[in-house]
């Protein structure tokens, strides 16, 4: 293991601290991952109305986002990361307080309007902080101490859903403001000045500051466009992760499907934590897109195969194909996006892109909860893996006409 963390030696000192502060987040992520059987089993939805509301919750993140990241690339990423970050955690606090009342989905869906509001501000920090020859390793350690803290996180959250339910909000709410006042006193505002930005205008490279807004910025990367849009299917395959699969695992063992949801949520982190560092290194010479395309191809094989899983160990073999996929995306994903992001535009385009690439983690539940209601769960699995393979296709064939290795 030694030499593939090396990879992390001499990173920026604002990553190591974005770092720590993520991990301490991510053990506190209880809540959304439990949202649909808070809804199912706690609140008494449906499948259809849980699909309902988690497709209206992801939908509602999109003005939250846009007006993040207007804020974020005018008045800073610090203040709109802090002040709407503590805003999310207090309504988690005010749904503790109110747990088991009908006021829940409504806190819940303010908390996550307040999250689309913190999302660019985090990711453009991200970019600022970092340059392209140290950004895949920067982006991959802080999505290494997100998978940290998730190993244990969603453990304590199964064993809590059905003893201490409050806890899951109290519990979430407490990381989020501790994470937050580690950036607070430790990570300084990284807005680059107008004077980079207007500098930046003559640069010959991909992250060359553009002028205008946000959709002339955009259209000045078409393949952006087309690479966001592919990566949509694989959003809406992963999705089913939050939505489907706690509804497959109760479906099949009753109350032992929540802990072992919880358990699968804990092996993703563990395998995240474990093969993060050798995969980054293993794969860092190849294209960011021809790497996207083999973990969109792992998706399809680990989500469609839930189709025929019957027994525990089948489910936790499975999670393991499919983080797998998991790590190959994310530390591509991001490290292509930021590549190709001007300077001037950096909080709008992580905006605009993940919600462009969220689009099928958005329409995720309620498609799947009107598979599950007209069809059959194993459709469900199916059809996701198919989506998996439609998004592979997709990035494949931009790698086809982009060769050229990235700097």
């Amino acid at each position: 293991m030694n030499r593939p963390l090396s990879i992390y030696r001499g990173l920026p000192q604002p990553i190591y601290v974005l770092f720590f502060s993520t991990i301490i987040n991510a053990v506190g992520i209880f809540v959304y991952p439990f949202l649909t059987l808070y809804l199912t089993r706690r609140l008494g939805y449906s499948a259809l109305e849980a699909g309902t509301y988690m497709t209206f919750a992801s939908v509602l993140y999109v003005p939250g986002s846009m007006i993040g990241s207007k804020l974020a690339d005018s008045i800073g990423r610090k203040p709109v990361l802090v002040i709407f970050q503590l805003l999310m955690d207090l309504c988690f606090l005010l749904a503790g307080i109110f747990e088991g009342s009908e006021a829940i989905p409504y806190l819940v869906l303010l908390a996550l309007f307040f999250d689309g509001m913190v999302d660019p501000a985090r990711e453009a920090m991200k970019t600022d902080v970092t340059t392209i020859e140290n950004r895949q390793a920067s982006f991959s350690l802080i999505y290494l101490g997100h998978n940290i803290g998730f190993a244990i996180g969603p453990v304590i959250a199964g064993y809590l859903f059905y003893t201490m339910p409050s806890w899951i909000f109290y519990g979430n709410a407490l990381a989020g403001a501790l994470a937050t006042c580690l950036v607070m006193l430790k990570v300084k505002e990284s807005k680059p000045s107008k004077e980079t930005v207007e500098e930046s205008k003559g640069w010959k490279t991909t992250e060359k500051g553009e002028e205008g807004g946000l959709l002339k910025a955009l259209f000045t990367r078409p393949r952006l466009l087309l690479f966001a849009l592919s990566v949509t299917f694989f959003s809406y395959a992963y999705s089913q992760t939050l939505f489907a699969l706690p509804l497959l695992t109760t479906k099949l063992f009753a109350e032992q499907g929540a802990p072992l949801y919880g358990r699968m949520m804990a092996l993703n982190g563990i395998v995240v934590v474990l093969f993060n560092p050798i995969i980054v290194s293993s794969l860092r010479r190849f294209h960011p897109l021809a790497n996207t395309t083999l973990g969109g191809l792992l998706y399809a094989v680990g989500f469609s195969l839930f189709a025929f899983a019957g027994i525990p160990p089948m489910f936790l073999l499975l999670t393991v194909v499919f983080t797998l996929g998991e790590i190959i995306c994310a530390t591509n994903e991001h490290f292509y996006v930021a590549n190709n992001t001007p300077i001037s535009h950096r909080s709008r385009f992580s905006a605009i892109l993940p919600i462009i690439m969220g689009t099928g983690h958005a329409f995720a539940p309620i498609v799947g909860g009107t598979i599950i209601d007209g069809y059959s769960m194993s459709l469900l699995w199916i059809s996701t893996g198919l989506a998996a393979l439609i998004g592979s296709a997709g990035v494949f064939l931009l790698y086809l006409t982009e060769k050229k290795p990235q700097a």
